[in-house]
C-alpha cells in the first residue's frame, strides 16, 4: 500500500490507533530500564558526585525540546508546500509535548546549575536561547488559539514555526560560539563520548523512551484533532456516536 494512503486523515486515524499502544508500552519499558541503569548501575562521577545524575533527565529533555521543534517545522513546511491537512495537525499535536520537554530541560538545568555554578539561573547563551524556545512554543500555541479560522491559523502557526527554527542551531552551537558556563556536548558524532559506557547507555535509553512517548502522545492528540475537523464526515460521525 502506498504511504500516500495515510495522508488521508481517516486512514491515518486508524493507523495511529494501531501504533499508539506499541509506542506507549515501549516508552514505559525503556523508561524503567533507563532509570534503573542511570540511577543504580551507572557509576558516580568523580567530579560532580551524585549530582551529575540529573543529566539523565536533563539531556534527553533538552534533545527532545529541540528535535520536536524541528519536526514541527518540517510538518509546517510540508503543509505550506502541499496544503496537506494532516501535516498541520501533526504540528499542532507535537507542540504541547515540545513545550513540556523544554520546561523539564530548563527546570532540571536549574537544579543542576545550583550545585555546579552556585546559582539557579544565569543568563548563559544556551540557557537564554532555550528559554526563547519555550516562548516560541507558547507563542505558536497562543497564535493557533487566537485565530478562529483553523486553516488560516495552521498557516500562520507554520510560518512562525519556520521563522523560529533559526533558534535551534543557536541553542546547539551556543557553547562553541560564545564563552558560556554551560559545558560542551558530551556526545559528539565526530569523536568518542566523554563518559562511561553505562552512563551513555542510560542516557540513550531515556532519550529513545522520550521519543517513543512523544510519538504515542502525538498520535493520541492528532486522533482527537482529526475527529474534531472531520466530524461532519460519516466515518467520524460513527466513531463519535460510539464514544458518546
Amino acid at each position: 500500500m502506498s504511504l500516500y494512503t495515510y495522508a488521508a486523515p481517516s486512514q491515518f486515524y486508524r493507523l495511529a490507533g494501531q501504533l499508539t499502544p506499541w509506542f506507549a508500552w515501549s516508552a514505559a519499558l525503556l523508561t524503567g530500564v533507563g532509570l534503573y541503569v542511570s540511577f543504580f548501575v551507572a557509576p558516580t562521577d568523580f567530579q560532580q558526585s551524585e549530582a551529575y545524575r540529573i543529566i539523565f533527565i536533563h539531556v534527553p529533555a533538552a534533545w527532545m525540546s529541540m528535535f520536536i521543534y524541528l519536526v514541527m517545522a518540517f510538518w509546517g513546511a510540508i503543509g505550506l508546500a502541499f496544503n496537506t491537512r494532516l501535516s498541520f495537525m501533526m504540528s499542532r499535536a507535537l507542540a504541547p509535548t515540545g513545550a513540556m520537554f523544554t520546561v523539564v530541560a530548563l527546570w532540571t538545568g536549574a537544579a543542576w546549575g545550583k550545585p555546579m555554578w552556585g546559582a539557579w539561573w544565569v543568563w548563559d547563551a544556551r540557557l537564554t536561547s532555550e528559554l526563547i524556545l519555550l516562548f516560541l512554543y507558547a507563542g505558536i500555541m497562543a497564535l493557533w488559539a487566537s485565530i478562529d479560522d483553523v486553516r488560516r491559523g495552521d498557516r500562520a502557526g507554520a510560518l512562525l514555526t519556520l521563522i523560529g527554527a533559526i533558534n535551534i542551531p543557536i541553542i546547539y552551537f551556543s557553547v562553541k560560539w560564545w564563552n558560556t558556563l554551560h559545558q560542551g556536548s558530551t556526545i559528539n558524532l565526530t569523536k568518542a563520548p566523554s563518559m562511561a559506557q553505562t552512563m551513555l547507555i542510560g542516557m540513550l535509553l531515556l532519550a529513545v523512551a522520550a521519543w517513543f512517548y512523544t510519538i504515542a502522545v502525538a498520535f493520541i492528540r492528532v486522533r482527537r484533532l482529526i475527529l474534531e475537523r472531520e466530524r461532519q464526515t460519516e466515518w467520524a460521525k460513527d466513531i463519535l456516536a460510539k464514544e458518546a
